[in-house]
């Protein structure tokens, strides 16, 4: 079943009222008409199921005849904290990736050798509801603005905390220091990583270096293995 994203849309809500990007879609591009069923999702845990009245391709109306709340997680949060990619593309495939294995939280993180601190979060944004609409998942993850990493660390808080850091400092791998159930805060850092300063902002606040493997991971795959490796822990996967 197709899945419609709207956002306003409130679970006590009988009528859904499509809006023109989404009746496009639904009307003109998949050719639905009166009488199909199509999914619909507020981005907020919640699924309706409903059938189409109104098959106007810019004011479609569907009445909605079932509703469920699916959560993405029950016990645990995940709040991916990575910096930006030079390459954008590679940034918004984190988000798609991140977005389809489970995320709940994500802030672009600004550091001392970020390699790029203006985003187009409108952009960005897109690139999560369109994953969570093709994972056919009812929970859209939040995108905070970019953040230096200073307030990060002081604004933020977690039941656990911890920064990908593959040197001396790493106190041992991700999975193995995960606990379930809790708030996770993770950290990624860019291709030139953490400065001496930020590792020393990070253990001062809390935050417990990990490695993620031998090998060498680029920004985007780090904070990819972050998320599947949490996920993976509390048996989400």
């Amino acid at each position: 079943m197709n899945l419609f994203y709207l956002p306003n849309l409130q679970p006590e809500d009988q009528t859904a009222f499509l809006t023109e990007e989404e009746s496009v879609h639904a009307i003109r591009v998949l050719r639905l008409k009166q009488g199909d069923m199509i999914l619909i999702t507020n981005g907020k845990s919640w699924f309706f199921e409903a059938v189409i009245d109104v098959d106007h391709p810019k004011r479609a109306e569907a009445r909605i005849t079932t509703k469920k709340y699916m959560p993405r997680s029950s016990g645990y949060h995940i709040h991916m904290a990575a910096a930006p990619t030079k390459n954008i593309g590679r940034y918004e495939w984190f988000l798609e990736k991140a977005c389809e294995i489970g995320v709940d939280e994500i802030t672009p993180l600004i550091t001392f050798h970020s390699e790029r601190q203006k985003l187009n979060l409108e952009r960005l944004e897109r690139v999560l509801i369109a994953a969570m609409k093709q994972s056919q998942t009812a929970t859209l993850p939040k995108l905070n603005p970019p953040c230096e990493i200073k307030s990060f660390v002081l604004q933020n808080n977690g039941d656990q905390k911890f920064a990908g850091w593959r040197g001396e400092k790493s106190k041992g791998e991700l999975f193995d220091l995960l606990q379930e159930n809790n708030s996770i805060i993770m950290l990624i850092g860019p291709e030139g990583d953490f400065s001496d300063e930020e590792i020393l902002l990070l253990e001062e606040n809390g935050y417990i270096l990990v490695s993620m493997g031998q090998q060498r991971l680029r920004t985007e795959t780090a904070a990819i293995v972050a998320c599947h490796t949490i996920n993976l822990k509390n048996r989400n996967l």
